[in-house]
């Protein structure tokens, strides 16, 4: 099996299954709880905050638990602008947000809040002088992703914190999920005041995240109950999960620095093998992340192309996995390009640290026969 949909969710690292059941059995207490079993399993959940704020060059108090990206971006987005809504109503992001933003924003619509959608060019990346102009005096909040979670785009997120440092009104949120352990991002250096990762985008365990909330800034809560979080994120604290969570953040940073050449190369063999398939156009920049490279086969459809792929033992995608089973066209790729045919065959290949030089050249040979299969099928 080559397994190349990692951004839809990665295998979780050996030791990070071996540290949730040791947690699960020996440390099962409920965090709250003022007994020994009960301070065991806070200390535990303390040490794993101080380790993912130290992987993440921020303080401990900074860091928030979710249950994982699309909490994460609801908690950021409406707790910011429910509780700034004093201060104005309008909120700016892009025009290829992953659908837990993008639904966020349009459910604060309807309570009154104004968004504005920036475009992208065909990089897929916004222009800085395009927020510049959408920015008003009820401007409280701007949310962008980093990399985008279908093409790899990668937006200019230091110089987005750069402009945004001189209206100190605005709140800055980043969503950070497929970006983390693959692009470096500097949160305190990018002026982001709010940041989400989920952990099963890096080997860690579904249900698992960290929202990271700068010191000063305030949000409103959405879940009503207990003081967990800091009164932030009610709820009794997934401590197997989270300490899981600060391993798996551990190991795949380690890997970053280690090996992030090998991940570009097996990308270069793939988009230079890609590049010479007739019939196939890439969407991905080519200088976009380093682990996701988005094609489409104009003609043919994306969902017939992947089982077609997975008959082989490739494993790939089409849109993100939230928006897969939808089979509407890829609204990213759209607003790239403007080209429907494009937008309707998309095919995602997204890499981790497992894969190998060997894989992808294998992929490609069946990616090219099978290209090749299907349109004589559809002539």
């Amino acid at each position: 099996m080559i397994y190349f949909d990692n951004s839809a969710t990665t295998k979780p690292y050996d030791e990070v299954l071996d540290s949730f059941i040791k947690v699960s059995t020996e440390f099962f207490g409920n965090p709250s709880s003022l007994h020994g079993i009960g301070a065991k399993a806070e200390n535990l959940l303390s040490q794993a905050r101080k380790q993912v704020a130290g992987l993440l060059n921020v303080k401990n108090h900074e860091i928030y638990f979710t249950s994982g990206g699309t909490e994460g971006n609801n908690l950021a987005i409406k707790g910011a602008a429910l509780a700034n809504q004093g201060k104005g109503k309008h909120i700016i992001t892009t025009s290829i947000e992953h659908a837990s933003v993008h639904d966020a924003c349009s459910n604060l619509k309807d309570l009154g809040f104004e968004v504005s959608y920036l475009p992208v060019n065909e990089l897929g990346q916004i222009h800085i002088d395009d927020l510049k102009a959408a920015i008003r005096k009820d401007t409280i909040l701007v949310s962008t992703i980093y990399v985008n979670n279908e093409t790899g785009a990668i937006q200019p997120v230091e110089q987005i914190g750069q402009l945004l440092r001189k209206y100190p009104h605005i709140l800055f949120h980043v969503d950070h999920v497929q970006g983390i352990g693959k692009v470096p991002l500097d949160i305190k250096g990018s002026g982001i005041d709010l940041c989400t990762m989920s952990g099963h985008k890096f080997h860690g365990l579904k249900g698992t995240g960290i929202l990271y909330i700068r010191e000063g800034v305030h949000i409103n809560a959405l879940f009503s109950g207990g003081s967990q979080e800091s009164k932030i994120r009610s709820g009794t604290e997934n401590v197997a999960g989270i300490v899981a969570l600060a391993k798996a953040l551990r190991i795949t940073m380690e890997k970053q620095q280690n090996q992030i050449n090998s991940l570009l190369e097996i990308r270069g063999i793939l988009w230079d093998g890609l590049s010479k398939i007739p019939g196939i156009k890439i969407n991905s920049p080519k200088q976009g992340a380093p682990h996701i490279l988005n094609f489409s086969v104009p003609g043919l459809k994306s969902e017939v192309f992947v089982h077609a792929l997975e008959e082989e033992g490739i494993y790939v995608s089409t849109t993100s996995a939230c928006s897969s089973k939808r089979r509407s066209p890829s609204k990213t790729v759209f607003a790239m390009f403007h080209d429907q045919d494009r937008a309707e065959s998309i095919v995602r290949i997204s890499l981790s640290y497992q894969n190998t030089n060997v894989e992808a050249v294998y992929a490609l040979d069946v990616i090219e026969k099978t290209v090749e299969k299907l349109k004589k099928v559809m002539r």
